[in-house]
């Protein structure tokens, strides 16, 4: 049996998801992406709340590419962590590769001053 590209996102997910939880003192980063935007949010899987989001709408474009659009969202992000005295999060892919616009966000929350 052949999986189509979105049965495959979705298991490699579900793996992600069976290993790690996010907690309130080290909340989980959720990455979504379209194919014109990207979002990222801050979960305590625990208490199953949002602690805090970010996307590329709030952003100021300035023209930039993609992937500096995705590198912002992550500073913005670990900016608003910072304000919730948040140091320390898990990454979560979400079944995505790791490449492109998500290792965008990623290298942008830690240059924001998140730790994972």
């Amino acid at each position: 049996m052949k999986l189509d590209a979105r049965q495959q996102k979705a298991r490699r997910h579900r793996r992600i998801r069976a290993k790690i939880s996010g907690t309130a003192e080290r909340p989980r980063i959720s990455v979504f992406r379209s194919n014109k935007h990207v979002y990222a949010q801050l979960i305590d899987d625990n208490a199953r709340v949002t602690i805090a989001a970010a996307s590329d709408a709030e952003v100021k474009k300035s023209g930039g590419t993609p992937i500096e659009t995705a590198r912002e969202v992550g500073k913005l992000l670990a900016k608003r962590a910072g304000e919730k005295t948040i140091k320390k999060a898990l990454f979560d892919r979400s079944g995505y590769k790791y490449h492109g616009n998500v290792k965008a966000i990623a290298d942008g929350a830690r240059e924001g001053g998140l730790e994972f």
